[in-house]
């Protein structure tokens, strides 16, 4: 049955069908509900107004017509009427008898005549808070079409209740005020004599059953709705199945690349994965800056530690490098050893001169962390830590895939980058070294000063380099001046000082030369 409404499901035709005949029903089995509600509501009516007519009718036949035959054709209208022969009920009279049989025969449907004035002779009537309520709302109004309407009930019936005032007319004023059993001898025309209730109660089953086109068509809806549920439930455990399945295999995945990532340059690993990097053996010219740097003496260095400390103390200088890398945007080519390989341009670029730029600005800040490192490693017993050497070059380069069809290596080559590798090589510890053609382009937002022209080997031309100007390195040529050595740290910048600064640089550099001028004791 399940997988006979899951193929109905699955078909949009045959489900669109069924909505609609659902849509189609459902007025249907409003309107042959309603129309066999009125029906029901209608035959109760006239049931109960043949009941109420034949009650007046019998009450009519026994207490007037037979009493007027009895006395020969004589008929008085009197209060107390079965004491006297002839006598008819008055109004009132009739109303109170009348409420007493209908109540005591009829239970859908129930009379009252109540007042604040009966008559003497007879029984009292205790006026409930509904009736008190609408006697007094009457008597303040006046108004003889008033009505007053309250609905109670429980939980399986329901009644209302309609009140109506009672107004005096000419006829009942001469006779109440004349009447020795009348508590009110003052009445006029218009005043409100009483009230008369109607009462009507009716089970909630006998609406309740009415419906029964509409009870059909939920009872059919909820169970194409628990059937369309279970098939939604088998339908989700396999989904849920699936689901897991395929969170595992994303999880494995996940891995996989996370691993894959670590191996080749980020931006290429993204380009990869998104499709707009080929992975086919390809490359092309165009203009890069590039990266070269390497620990000074790494050798010497290597040979004082540990290998397990050196792994350590590798791999934190390889992740900060690499941090810094990445936050410029640099393509990191490889590691060689204790080298770093990047370039800016490939496979995302932000313009050659903004490369260029960023390349730079990356290798001032490795040369500051690199810095803040060195107290680092102090501590942990480095006695000489690393110190790097950088330079950087821009120039047109072959750039892409590399190898075989089975391996391959996403690389540069050319001149321009041996040109950064010699660069990198005349550089000292903690400095950077810039090519002509990367100065240039940079000039505006770093300071740096010529170096004497090299003629490196494979390079067919003198090449001019730059050194980079960063604070903690002494130049002789700028404005500024940086030393720093054991036991002193000297560190001026005229343009930051201002004239009073000026002076006061001066008088403390006074004091420091007499301090350094002063004989050795002991």
């Amino acid at each position: 049955m399940l997988k006979s409404v899951e193929r109905i499901l699955d078909k949009p035709l045959a489900l669109v069908m069924v909505v609609i005949t659902a849509i189609l029903a459902l007025p249907v089995c409003v309107w042959l509900d309603l129309r066999n509600l009125s029906d029901q509501n209608l035959t109760s009516q006239a049931n109960t107004l043949n009941a109420v007519i034949s009650i007046f009718r019998t009450y009519y036949a026994r207490n007037i017509v037979d009493r007027v035959v009895a006395a020969g054709g004589k008929a008085t209208p009197l209060n107390a009427y079965h004491a006297v022969s002839g006598g008819i009920p008055v109004p009132a009279t009739l109303s109170i008898e009348l409420g007493q049989e209908i109540r005591a025969r009829q239970k859908e449907v129930e009379y009252s005549f109540v007042s604040h004035y009966p008559f003497l002779n007879r029984e009292p009537y205790r006026l409930s808070p509904f009736e008190e309520e609408a006697l007094a709302t009457f008597e303040a109004s006046g108004d003889p079409a008033a009505r007053v309407i309250d609905v109670s009930g429980n939980f399986l019936t329901r009644q209302i209740a309609v009140a109506t005032p009672l107004v005096m007319e000419q006829a009942c004023v001469n006779c109440h005020n004349t009447h020795p059993d009348s508590p009110k001898t003052d009445w006029k025309v218009g005043d409100v004599r009483g009230l008369q209730v109607f009462r009507v109660r009716q089970p909630l089953a006998l609406n309740l059953w009415a419906f029964k086109w509409l009870m059909t068509y939920m009872i059919a809806a909820g169970a194409c709705g628990l059937m369309v549920a279970a098939v939604q439930f088998r339908k989700a455990k396999r989904f849920e199945a699936l689901s897991q399945e395929l969170e595992t295999k994303n999880a494995f995945l996940s891995r996989v690349s996370d691993g894959i990532s670590k191996y080749i340059p980020l931006q290429v690993f993204h380009s990869i994965f998104s499709g707009t990097k080929p992975t086919e053996i390809s490359t092309d010219r165009k203009k890069l800056t590039i990266f070269f740097s390497d620990i000074k003496d790494f050798t010497a260095t290597a040979d004082r530690l540990q290998p397990e400390d050196l792994t350590v103390i590798l791999n934190e200088y390889f992740t900060e490098m690499s941090t810094i890398a990445e936050a410029y945007g640099a393509t990191i080519d490889k590691f060689i050893g204790d080298a770093i390989v990047a370039f800016f341009g490939d496979p995302t670029s932000r313009g050659v001169a903004e490369d260029a730029k960023a390349c730079v600005a990356m290798a001032i800040a490795m040369q500051k962390r690199l810095g803040e490192l060195e107290a680092y490693w102090r501590k942990r017993g480095v006695e000489h830590p690393f110190k790097a050497r950088i330079g950087i070059n821009t120039g047109i380069c072959n750039v892409g895939n590399f190898g075989s069809k089975s391996r391959m290596d996403y690389t540069i080559i050319g001149k321009e980058a041996n040109l950064a590798a010699r660069l990198e090589q005349i550089a000292e510890p903690g400095g950077i070294v810039l090519s002509y053609e990367t100065y240039a382009l940079v000039r505006e937002d770093v300071s740096a000063e010529p170096m004497q022209p090299v003629r490196f080997k494979g390079i067919g031309r003198d090449v001019v380099p730059y050194r980079v100007i960063m604070l903690g390195q002494a130049t002789e040529t700028g404005p500024s001046l940086s030393r720093r050595m054991p036991g002193m740290t000297v560190e001026i910048d005229p343009d930051r000082l201002g004239e009073s600064g000026r002076a006061e640089a001066v008088r403390t550099l006074q004091d420091a030369l007499a301090i350094v001028s002063r004989p050795k004791t002991g």
